[in-house]
């Protein structure tokens, strides 16, 4: 029965559990008081999406972030895990790899939950096809996170109801191909049936959200007339804009804006849904006086000299990004680079930031649309939309460049476009590239780390083998 738990853990969770929701003690839920009207289901997909507060919070930023040439930690006692990232030696042991792969499974088995309960309710059809998108986006996300970190991973499509159920079903690994089958078709489905849906907030699934997440999966499986063609529709909408102001997108009061496709909540007031990254963010020093209440950062998470020194001249993200030095308590400023996205400035509790995360955001459809356009040999028409972006930035439009200086510039643009929002490491990987700058990184600052073939992706979770040996290790690990 070992093998068993992590599903069975998911499962007798159901969905009800949410920091925003006062609910029915979880001990007192079942399938006979449950799932039994509307309210049920939109309290269970809130649950569902309370999850990914955890998921980009605590593991994603990480992983994006840190192996990269853009993120360093910077104090004196690193755990091993964020020691293991920052040297591109990652272990089966890691713990941000077990957050990833249980979040994101217990997303899926909520999911699943709720896929498998809609047809046995009476309710009306409209809202039934609105939960049912927004249970197969979840679900798409979580196996997106999944197969681009571990590769081959188990698809579960079905909700378990007993342990029987759960020994006979296949649980090996399945091929990146399957997974991706299942992702797209999800996502499609959810495009589909969520259009027309009016009135939710951004932290909810959309036809635009769907559609702009399969972009970017057609993107990392480089199908790229597939890209374009989705990524078109979302421009083609015109639901979305730029905003004129960069900061706006990562301080206070970033809910909804018109630049955001799919953000994640947080509340800040000690209430047990703020985020971590002013604390990560932010260096750890004990004189700092940047916050209410004399909170210091932690330092795990900082700009790397390389990143500060990427941005071209005149580049306003640059100082909305980095800041370069602090504020100390005797009045002084001393010399720290930091980060500043996201970063709550009027909290003083570590782990309170009320700042949402924005995972899918418009200036994200514009570049990835450039790049597939790119690789469609389109290249005037993919500087328009690259250059959309540069302008906000108060930066000069490129023009005439070969299709690999045109590549190189798009990598240079997401580099500095979305720094701190987990997509270093991804665009690397995806676009092949993750190997030469890398190790040219390590290189040119003396450090003796080396990425290899085998870390494109990473080890599954030693957790996870001792649940369920069948799962087996990815090579070099």
């Amino acid at each position: 029965m070992k093998k068993y738990y992590i599903y069975l853990f998911s499962l007798t969770m159901l969905s009800a559990c949410s920091d925003f929701l006062d609910l029915q003690p979880e001990h007192q839920i079942s399938d006979g008081s449950f799932y039994q009207n509307a309210d049920d289901f939109r309290t269970a997909l809130i649950g569902s999406y309370g999850g990914l507060q955890n998921l980009h919070n605590t593991a994603l930023v990480y992983l994006g972030e840190l192996p990269t040439d853009n993120a360093e930690v910077r104090w004196t006692s690193p755990t091993v895990a964020e020691v293991e990232l920052e040297e591109v030696n990652f272990t089966p042991a890691n713990g941000f790899l077990n957050t990833v792969w249980s979040i994101c499974f217990t997303t899926i088995s909520r999911s699943n939950n709720i896929l498998s309960r809609l047809d046995e309710v009476e309710m009306n059809e409209q809202t039934k096809n609105q939960f049912r998108g927004e249970a197969l986006f979840l679900r798409a996300y979580s196996y997106f996170q999944l197969v681009r970190i571990f590769g081959p991973v188990p698809v579960v499509e079905v909700a378990f109801r007993s342990p029987v159920e759960i020994d006979a079903f296949d649980m090996s690994r399945k091929p990146v191909s399957e997974v991706y089958g299942l992702i797209v078709s999800d996502l499609n489905q959810a495009a589909a049936l969520l259009d027309g849906v009016t009135g939710l907030s951004k932290s909810r699934a959309s036809t635009g959200a769907a559609k702009t997440l399969l972009g970017k999966v057609y993107l990392t499986q480089n199908e790229f007339g597939a890209a374009e063609n989705v990524l078109k529709e979302v421009i083609d909408a015109d639901t979305y804009s730029l905003m004129d102001d960069y900061k706006v997108l990562f301080t206070n009061g970033n809910d909804d804006l018109p630049e955001s496709i799919f953000e994640i909540k947080y509340m800040s007031g000690n209430l047990g849904v703020g985020n971590n990254f002013s604390s990560i963010f932010t260096p750890a020093r004990f004189d700092m006086d940047i916050f209410p209440n004399a909170m210091q950062g932690s330092g795990r998470v900082l700009p790397t000299q390389d990143i500060a020194d990427t941005y071209e001249e005149g580049d306003l993200r640059r100082a909305l990004s980095i800041g370069d030095s602090v504020l100390l308590n005797t009045g002084n400023y001393e010399r720290e680079l930091h980060g500043l996205k996201f970063v709550d400035f009027t909290t003083g509790v570590q782990g309170d930031g009320g700042i949402n995360f924005t995972t899918l955001r418009y200036a994200d459809v514009l570049l990835m649309y450039a790049e597939a356009l790119n690789q469609n040999g389109k290249q005037d028409e993919a500087l328009t939309y690259l250059n959309q972006v540069r302008d906000r930035a108060g930066l000069n439009g490129l023009a005439a460049l070969s299709p690999e200086a045109l590549a190189l510039a798009l990598e240079h643009e997401r580099r500095v476009e979305f720094f701190l929002e987990g997509h270093r490491w991804f665009d690397l990987v995806r676009t092949g590239r993750l190997l030469a700058v890398m190790n040219d990184y390590f290189q040119r600052n003396n450090l003796s780390f080396r990425a290899e073939e085998h870390n494109l992706i990473m080890p599954i979770p030693l957790r996870e083998i001792d649940i369920n040996p069948n799962l087996g290790q990815n090579p070099g690990y």
